[in-house]
């Protein structure tokens, strides 16, 4: 039952990518931020298979413990339906040995879900279906910056640096020329996925096809990079108030230590007190800290963003900045980057979620 006065919010997690267990550790974040006296929350978990459930909303058990990250299944609610229909009540719960129950309608939709089926513009556009406005960038969006090649295309468009790099397609395999042109080391990763899932470092040639076919298993889209040797730096984009220009964080600077080869998925979250040291904020000269904030605030634009995003890059001996990815729903887990850049920039966790529920509910759906 909805509370006169507050703000009904439904925080959805989990979902059916490899990112399934982040997405929980970031949803636990987020419902242990809300404030009780300004949100009803309605607690969504999606199963690996699909399924939706209305879980109990626990923060505490959306944790990693003894490296193990927390998942949600058939048995962790009641089944839960979203009707893709703006005409009426959009949620809808089945009890055991009942008829389907109507929740009070949801004002808008936090969908803290990573890669795909959930970053990628699908269940935007569900959302779109059902009239429900929700947080962060819209389906276009969602869609082109999880596809880091379209990613490179719009922002290249737009004058923001990216470095050399080759599609892999279905089918299709590197030439000779492509190599002489990318050199080694080179990365090999999902073109559509996050969190570093699927992500090789090749430093021999004969080892190519092994890390392709890794990056396969989770895309047939892989995307070949010529290694950059630099610094890796991270900045946090939010829409600006009103409706303003974006607006960018201080930057960070991930250093892997530890043993990790890269910033894999181990580093980021089972081993980061260990495997990661981070300058908050980065230590770099004020000419080339504004041209990544602009870069980052460009990009955003570049790929018609809303909402949120993390914009990550490189930064050379020489000062020479290129674009790495843009995520529209970056991690939100007690170690992610974006809460901790925007909180050394002033903006801390509760009040980051709050004005992105409530840049959600100015913006509402449709076209902008």
């Amino acid at each position: 039952m909805t509370t006169p006065g507050k703000t009904r919010v439904a925080i959805v997690f989990g979902g059916r990518s490899p990112e399934h267990g982040i997405s929980c550790v970031s949803a636990g974040s987020v419902l242990a931020a809300l404030d009780p006296d300004e949100f009803d929350v309605v607690p969504v978990g999606i199963t690996r298979a699909g399924q939706w459930v209305l879980t109990d909303g626990d923060a505490a058990a959306l944790a990693i413990r003894a490296r193990q990250l927390p998942e949600i299944t058939a048995a962790s609610g009641a089944d839960l339906v979203l009707r893709a229909d703006p005409t009426g009540n959009g949620l809808l719960v089945f009890e055991p040995d009942q008829g389907p129950r109507a929740l009070a309608d949801v004002d808008v939709v936090f969908p803290v879900l990573h890669g795909a089926y959930g970053e990628d513009g699908t269940i935007q556009g569900m959302l779109e279906m059902a009239g429900i406005p929700y947080v962060g960038a819209n389906v276009f969006a969602s869609a082109a910056a999880m596809d880091k090649e379209f990613t490179k295309k719009l922002c290249a468009v737009e004058g923001i640096p990216v470095g050399p790099y080759v599609v892999l397609r279905n089918g299709m395999e590197i030439t000779e020329e492509d190599k002489q042109r990318l050199g080694l080391p080179v990365f090999v990763k999902p073109s559509r996925a996050g969190s570093s899932f699927g992500i090789s470092k090749v430093d021999d040639w004969a080892k190519l096809d092994e890390a392709v076919a890794a990056a396969r298993q989770i895309d047939p889209k892989v995307l070949v990079e010529a290694a950059i040797v630099g610094r890796e730096i991270e900045c946090g984009v939010l829409e600006g108030e009103a409706g303003g220009a974006p607006e960018a964080s201080v930057l960070a600077e991930v250093r892997v230590v530890g043993g990790h080869d890269f910033y894999d998925f181990e580093a980021k979250y089972i081993d980061a007190d260990e495997a990661c040291e981070y300058d908050i904020p980065a230590g770099l000269p004020d000419p080339v800290t504004r041209r990544v904030r602009e870069y980052a605030t460009r990009a955003f634009t570049a790929l018609d963003c809303a909402g949120l995003a993390r914009a990550d890059f490189f930064v050379t001996p020489d000062g020479d900045i290129y674009l790495n990815e843009v995520n529209t729903m970056p991690g939100f887990t007690p170690s992610s980057m974006f809460p901790r850049m925007w909180a050394a920039s002033g903006l801390e966790y509760p009040k980051l979620v709050d004005r992105l529920i409530r840049t959600a509910l100015r913006r509402g759906t449709g076209l902008h």
